[in-house]
């Protein structure tokens, strides 16, 4: 690692994986795939990596399933048969914001994947969130964990290297909308920022096309002075912005002028929420967007500068991470559909 904190660790290599229990019990099928959807996604170029929240949803059968299975089946034996859709070549994995994952759970999913498969990741809340909170995400005191080093390294890092190895895509510290009393000392904020990107290891030995990437939630960060500040801490320490679409903050032509004074390189998006949820909607999509086999709300305009966004990138030839949640147009899969078809339009040529 670039830092002291920790002393002088050994190297990090993946631990060997072992073979998941998906197969254990319950098997999950992938749904039929047509020659045409194996031809788009063919033709999409081989940086871009596409892909959903979670996979546990029984509304995806007939999309990414073959058959009716519970809630809980696809949650432990989902990812094999999820990771045979022609257009789904990452996901993001969001249960350890809530708990940090161990090792050999990391291990467990990275076995379950082709080796071209990339996962994004969710840092846990403990050095994400500067608040401690309820069950409701009501902030209970002050976290002093949040941006901790050590605790980053120890919580996030390291599990995600050791289990993942090169199947890491993007490891991405959500920061969670700020107390006012950060939001007024965003200088200190960044220099925290600053210090924990410094403590950890490079990604590349061990995962070549893994990048760390810093999502925020609060438009604070896209005011000039703040931003350039921002720009400076990420590109010291080959950091990216993860673009997060979703009602608090600006639609994407807003956030773009971020990404473009980071390029080179990779594009992270988590594509979140519709914003005609409001920035606390996320009960009221679920509600209306279930069982999420779907779209209820298209998006034209995101989904179209997304995709020449992707185009651009990608031709660039830098690499792609884009994830999408159902409640971002009512159906995940759907709306990679929809993508996937607008990306292969802008590239003309198939890809090399």
């Amino acid at each position: 690692m670039q830092d002291s904190l920790f002393g002088d660790p050994e190297p990090i290599r993946p631990a060997p994986a072992k073979p998941g229990r998906a197969g254990a019990g319950a098997k999950v099928l992938p749904a039929v795939v047509d020659s045409a959807l194996r031809q788009l996604a063919a033709g999409l170029p081989k940086s871009l990596r596409l892909g959903t929240s979670s996979w546990h949803f029984p509304g995806w059968n007939g999309l990414v399933w073959n058959g009716d299975y519970p809630e809980a089946t696809l949650s432990k034996h989902g990812l094999p048969a999820y990771a045979q859709h022609p257009l789904l070549r990452t996901v993001s994995v969001d249960r350890g914001f809530y708990r940090p994952m161990t090792v050999a759970q990391h291990a467990a999913y990275a076995a379950q994947v082709p080796d071209d498969f990339r996962f994004v990741v969710k840092a846990p809340s403990l050095v994400t969130d500067a608040m401690i909170r309820n069950e409701d995400g009501r902030g209970l005191m002050v976290n002093h964990s949040f941006l901790d080093p050590e605790r980053a390294f120890l919580e996030f890092v390291e599990p995600a290297l050791l289990g993942l190895g090169p199947k890491i895509g993007a490891l991405v510290f959500q920061l969670s909308p700020l107390p006012t009393a950060w939001l007024t000392r965003m200088p200190q904020l960044l220099g925290q920022l600053d210090r924990m990107l410094a403590a950890l290891p490079p990604l590349s030995p061990v995962a070549p096309d893994g990048v760390y990437a810093i999502e925020f939630r609060d438009p604070e960060f896209l005011q000039a002075s703040v931003a350039d500040d921002f720009i400076r801490v990420l590109k010291r320490h080959r950091a990216t912005v993860c673009l997060g679409l979703h009602a608090k903050l600006p639609p994407i032509a807003g956030q773009l002028p971020l990404l473009r004074a980071l390029w080179p390189g990779p594009l992270v998006c988590r594509w979140n929420l519709n914003a005609v949820h409001g920035a606390f909607g996320y009960a009221d999509a679920k509600q209306q967007y279930a069982p999420f086999d779907r779209i209820i709300d298209p998006d034209p305009d995101t989904r179209n500068t997304l995709a020449r966004v992707i185009a651009g990138t990608t031709k660039g030839g830098q690499n792609a991470f884009i994830t999408l949640n159902n409640k971002a147009e009512g159906s995940a899969p759907r709306s990679i559909l929809a993508l996937a078809e607008a990306v292969r339009a802008l590239w003309g040529d198939a890809p090399a």
